[in-house]
């Protein structure tokens, strides 16, 4: 057994599936999950995982050039919108309506919904390359 890190295996064996430019959505329980991307249900009940318990794990796991999320994270869940400024500062963060993330959602090759019961607690996260 894996001593640490992500010890899903479902999760695990997809993360090393990724390759460059590859996305990720890491979603609420909310979200509208897209016909065709590999999907890792991670959610156990309202909570649980939460999104940023979530984030910061595959953010150790990732290498990643890039992230979009929805301009409504910013005045309907402000620990959210904490939370990816955070992590992506200086710019790395794109914003764009809901709906539009949705629309790019579809091409992502995994996603990973977490047990986050609050709006707009979601990012598609592109993939970069570790050399």
């Amino acid at each position: 057994m894996k001593r640490g890190g992500i010890l899903n295996r479902h999760l695990a064996g997809a993360l090393a599936e990724l390759g460059h430019g590859d996305g990720v959505l890491v979603c609420d329980a909310g979200m509208p999950i897209p016909a065709g991307p590999r999907v890792v249900d991670l959610a156990f009940r309202a909570g649980v995982p939460s999104f940023a318990e979530v984030l910061d794990g595959l953010l150790t796991e990732l290498v990643v050039e890039g992230a979009t999320a929805a301009t409504e994270v910013g005045e309907a869940n402000e620990g959210a919108a904490r939370l990816l400024d955070e992590y992506f500062p200086d710019g790395a963060l794109a914003l764009v309506p809901h709906e539009r993330l949705k629309e790019l959602s579809a091409g992502a090759r995994l996603v990973v919904r977490t047990g986050e019961a609050r709006p707009y607690a979601n990012v598609l996260l592109r993939c970069g390359v570790f050399f």
